[in-house]
């Protein structure tokens, strides 16, 4: 197998949660620093326009959104599981919801007045990286602080329950729903220290919290974003049905047949689009054929639920 390439940056809470994946498997794996927000020729020159952290690269093929990524890396190292099979429905179900609700409620509480010098090296820097995702919230509602505060409360002592069961959220092993539910709080504790206090009333989870982090990383090496596309270029991708990705019978629900033209983007968060030629519609993944100039022919695949497939525009 060609070598995994993590295109992400340190403080992004989404490449924690692939990062303590890539830990739990024991999987080696270069790092590739990004820009935290636009301009980013390097991803774009892989995605097409898609933009969110992280994307994981394995030679010519890229795999786009946390949930995906997860499925590959359990299809490279399947032990020990990221999907138990007794817990494979509401594993994945409850990362749905970390990843979503849990983590909006999250970043609304932690990026506040209290904690932005924390988070930004200066103004300039806190207005640019307010700009880059308020472009990214379309069709979003945002969070007011004082419903997300409430709400972050009570999903904390929820965790909490959970983590006085058992060592892990679902029981003695650590799954999914470990490593989704604990990026957000991993962002608060770490990264805006002067509110995470919030934490401190669930003495529990922080004890949850030590154990997940002690997953550690895995074993990686810096990799330079330009030299990670030239990787692209130089290889070829997995024709459909023989990448990472272990489905491939055709699923369609849009009257799209394959090798049209077509364009995948985020239902909200992210909506930029990635256009291509249509090469696999499976019961959980879209995947994309196309060109670039640097990158040469690439695969960019989506994961079905949370994007919207629909035929490119014409001229």
């Amino acid at each position: 197998m060609t070598e995994l390439i993590l295109h992400h940056y340190p403080e992004s809470p989404f490449a924690e949660k692939v990062r303590l994946v890539l830990g739990h498997k024991k999987l080696a794996w270069k790092s590739v620093h990004i820009p935290a927000v636009m301009p980013k020729p390097d991803v774009v020159a892989l995605t097409g326009g898609y933009r969110k952290t992280p994307l994981l690269q394995v030679g010519a093929d890229v795999y786009c959104d946390t949930a995906l990524i997860a499925d590959v890396l359990e299809h490279v190292q399947p032990e020990p599981a990221l999907y138990p099979a007794h817990l494979k429905g509401v594993a994945r179900v409850f990362a749905q919801w970390a990843d979503s609700t849990l983590f909006w409620a999250s970043m609304t509480y932690s990026i506040q007045p209290r904690s932005m010098a924390q988070v930004f090296s200066s103004g300039e820097a806190g207005q640019a990286f307010a700009a880059d995702r308020k472009a990214m919230r379309t069709n979003m509602t945002h969070l007011r602080l004082g419903d997300a505060t409430s709400a972050y409360r009570s999903y904390l002592r929820r965790l909490a329950h959970m983590a006085d069961e058992h060592d892990f959220l679902f029981g003695s092993e650590a799954c999914v729903a470990d490593f989704a539910a604990y990026h957000p709080l991993w962002f608060t504790r770490t990264r805006t220290p002067a509110v995470a206090d919030i934490l401190q009333p669930t003495p529990s989870l922080l004890e949850w919290m030590e154990r997940v982090s002690s997953v550690g990383h895995g074993r990686f090496e810096p990799l330079d974003a330009a030299d990670a596309v030239e990787v692209a270029r130089r290889a070829d991708p997995e024709p459909a049905g023989r990448n990472l990705l272990v489905d491939s019978a055709f699923q369609d629900d849009h009257g799209i047949p394959l090798g049209s033209r077509v364009t995948v983007s985020a239902e909200s968060f992210g909506p930029e689009a990635t256009e291509g030629e249509l090469i696999a519609a499976t019961r959980t993944h879209y995947s994309l054929r196309r060109e670039d100039p640097r990158a040469g022919t690439v695969h960019v695949h989506f994961p079905r639920v949370g994007y919207v497939l629909r035929k490119a525009e014409t001229a």
